[in-house]
């Protein structure tokens, strides 16, 4: 008999339940009472839905990120936060932040706020975790309150629990050191308080722990490897079974290391990691528990049941009651039910599974595992229909696009004359200070923008209607620009419901979602398009708005478009060809774009590819491939133009020193990054490396409602120019401003343009 069991819920809520009840919080608007009672009613209307499972995740619900919340278990704080008073849901906040709710801060020892933790992409998600900060002093002391605290929830509602927690080899690899010490000396130090809480989950009458080290599909050396083996040595004698989860991924040279870790189960990614199960069937120990992660957790197709079951099936028969199956990894990716999609073509519909429908595909399988196929006989023929159905579909394929994919050259790639070349061009053209200000492209998306676009989808409000409130909208970002003194504007993007979605809308080959909301980070949610079918661009997407920017001012007016990696990394992508070719054909589309932008007289153009980095295979060795065809995207796009024409991409939120090549062989003649919140970390890559062209390294966080100084602005930016010729050197936030106010966003700019003016008179 097959077990089943998940390893993590999203825990937005169907309806972004708790999005909306942090951002009260944090504004003073409703109490901390209602915040903790709204988490506690989602906590239990997800196990609700996992009721049918043998094991439910407990532990996985978190207000902001699960490593944050494994950093207060861990009694790891910042050393910025350690004295505040208060409870550890406002310091979370601070950490995750700079600051909790406005009412929590007015305490005399909270100031304006604190810097907020560094962010970063969990491994190849759209995900953003709360990085760990160590030095070698850090300490650690355990506070088991919120697992076990979540555990008596559980219990109460008679869920069968299996709590969650992040493994602490996973947990030191992820998070820095602030002093250049080595993480891995800390291990001894953080181990003990790892078994003091898998005791108090044996008190507390727990069976089975999760306890996920993803770290294992990646490359490991020696140390890391050695680390695996202590820490799991020390903990094996807990009271507790332990299963140890790994996703993402396959394990390849770590396969005989996990094999043999001494715990009582193994979880593995079957869908990216299937090569892995049968050497692993030859390793196990006979008493050992395997899980198949057999239902795909990072996208959202059906899964094929009859051809899983054609391979799970003699696999059950050689396990027996040590198979368990699960999906792939936390089911926090996808969205959580696609019955809310009232208004989504039935076709495609058909085609789906959200995160309750993937929990329905488990139960399919696991009925036919213990019971037969002919027991789950209707459940698999409407399956088999509708995997069959979108493999003949008309809609998914177009032989012209695919055509135009065939006929691509080197050429296309590559600019009509080098960065040397270009650069004298575009500053005679453009006229710029030194240290010239811009922002990144978005402003705030105030109410009265969201209220205009919810009526114009309602049918409430016309085309006509519609098109006057953005202009209205986008001339006050363009006179609030011209105020702050800003030297290269954008037009705010009021347009733009999100950066992706918004050009999938005008994309043959794109469908989308009412409610497919899933986690960016903390409380922002993102809805990602769905590619189904092959890309084309029926008409001009962007080029309007621009051109009525450009109307309002002399100064240059930035065109903002998505970037085809990120347009590719940042959707729901079909599963039925290389992305590479999925990517080559976003490309073409937006490449279209760009010469239609410069046809109408915009002479700079910024090119956003923030996920760049995410689409990275989780090993070194495997970078090389993705890293071609996604760079020659990406050129594909930018470089049909002319020389005057000034190129920038963006980049968010991602170590990219490791590939900082890459990124140069993309030929922008401006990139624009974050580093404010690493302090300037991100440019060490250019110590070793000679960026050739211009950088404007973000000085701005703008996902903390703080308010940078000019001081520290100037900081900052004489620190880049330690590493950046001054001459090369741009001022901007490290990201849009679509997520803050008007009333934070004004001072900081000002600061920022008065820091920029500083740094001209030297």
């Amino acid at each position: 008999m097959a077990t089943t069991h998940n390893l993590g819920f999203p825990r937005i809520g169907a309806k972004r339940e708790l999005k909306f009840a942090l951002e009260s919080y944090w504004k003073g608007e409703s109490p901390r009472d209602e915040l903790v009672c709204l988490g506690a009613q989602l906590r239990q209307r997800h196990w609700i839905h996992q009721a049918n499972l043998d094991l439910a995740p407990v532990g996985d619900f978190a207000f902001y990120d699960q490593m944050l919340d494994m950093s207060f278990t861990l009694g790891h704080l910042p050393e910025r936060v350690r004295g505040f008073h208060g409870d550890a849901l406002d310091n979370s906040f601070r950490v995750a932040r700079g600051r909790s709710a406005h009412a929590a801060d007015h305490a005399p020892c909270c100031g304006a706020g604190v810097a907020a933790g560094e962010m970063t992409k969990w491994f190849d998600t759209n995900y953003h975790y709360i990085v760990p900060e160590f030095t070698a002093d850090t300490p650690f002391e355990l506070d088991a309150s919120r697992l076990l605290g979540q555990l008596a929830e559980a219990r109460a509602q008679n869920v069968k629990a299996k709590p969650v927690i992040i493994g602490p080899v996973t947990y030191l690899a992820l998070g820095k050191a602030k002093d250049g010490s080595n993480r891995l000396d800390l291990l001894p130090r953080l181990v003990p308080v790892y078994c003091e809480l898998l005791d108090a989950l044996a008190r507390a009458g727990v069976e089975w722990v999760q306890i996920d080290e993803p770290i294992l599909v990646t490359e490991l050396d020696a140390d890391w490897q050695h680390a695996l083996r202590t820490a799991y040595h020390d903990l094996k004698s807990a009271k507790v079974k332990l299963l140890l989860a790994t996703y993402f991924g396959q394990l390849l040279d770590n396969l005989h290391l996990a094999a043999n870790l001494p715990v009582a189960g193994l979880h593995v990614d079957a869908v990216r990691g299937r090569d892995d199960v049968l050497p692993l069937l030859g390793l196990l120990s006979p008493v050992k528990v395997l899980s198949l992660g057999v239902v795909d957790g990072r996208n959202i197709w059906k899964t094929d049941l009859n051809a899983v079951l054609d391979w799970l099936e003699p696999l059950a028969a050689r396990l027996g009651e040590r198979l368990w199956i699960a999906p792939s990894c936390s089911l926090l990716h996808v969205p959580v039910d696609l019955a809310s999609e009232k208004a989504m073509d039935p076709e495609l519909r058909g085609w789906l599974a959200f995160a309750l429908q993937k929990l329905d595909e488990l139960q399919v399988l696991a009925g036919a595992l213990r019971h037969g196929r002919d027991a789950v006989r209707d459940a698999l023929d409407a399956n088999r229909l509708a995997i069959d159905a979108r493999r003949r579909s008309p809609r998914v394929n177009n032989p012209a696009v695919k055509a135009a994919v065939a006929a691509i050259t080197p050429p296309l790639g590559q600019r009509r004359s080098p960065y040397a070349q270009r650069a004298p061009r575009q500053a005679a053209l453009l006229k710029l200070p030194p240290f010239p200000t811009t922002t990144i492209g978005s402003f705030p998306q105030t109410p009265e923008i969201r209220h205009a676009r919810s009526e114009f989808k309602a049918g409430r409000l016309d085309a006509a209607g519609y098109r006057i409130a953005m202009q209205g909208e986008i001339a006050r970002s363009v006179q609030e620009q011209e105020a702050l003194g800003l030297d290269v504007l954008v037009h705010g993007e009021a347009e733009r419901n999100d950066m992706v979605e918004y050009f999938g809308e005008q994309l043959d080959g794109y469908a989308f979602s009412q409610s497919g909301w899933v986690q960016s980070y903390g409380s922002r949610c993102v809805k990602p398009p769905i590619l189904f079918g092959d890309i084309a661009r029926p008409k001009p997407m962007t080029v309007e708005w621009i051109r009525f920017a450009q109307s309002l001012t002399q100064r240059p007016m930035k065109g903002m478009l998505t970037g085809p990696v990120t347009l590719l990394n940042w959707s729901f992508v079909r599963d039925d060809q290389p992305r590479s070719v999925s990517c080559r054909q976003l490309a073409l589309a937006m490449r279209q774009e760009v010469l239609d932008l410069e046809r109408a007289g915009v002479r700079v153009i910024q090119i956003d590819e923030a996920a760049l980095r995410e689409g990275l295979p989780l090993r070194r060795s495997q970078w090389g491939h993705y890293l071609d065809w996604a760079i020659e995207s990406f050129r594909i796009t930018a470089n049909g133009v002319g020389d005057e024409t000034q190129i920038h991409t963006h980049m968010c939120y991602s170590e990219f020193n490791d590939i900082i090549a890459s990124i140069a062989a993309m030929d922008a003649d401006v990139i624009t990054i974050e580093t404010s919140r690493s302090d300037m970390e991100l440019l060490d890559a250019f110590d070793d490396f000679r960026y050739p062209n211009e950088i404007g390294p973000g000085v701005y966080d703008i996902h903390s409602p703080n308010i940078p100084s000019q001081e520290h602005i100037v900081a900052l930016m004489r620190k880049a120019a330690g590493r950046v010729p001054a001459e090369r050197l741009w001022v901007n936030p490290d990201c849009g401003l679509k997520t803050r106010q008007w009333a934070e966003v004004i001072p900081a700019l000002a600061n920022m343009v008065a820091a920029a003016k500083q740094l001209r008179a030297g």
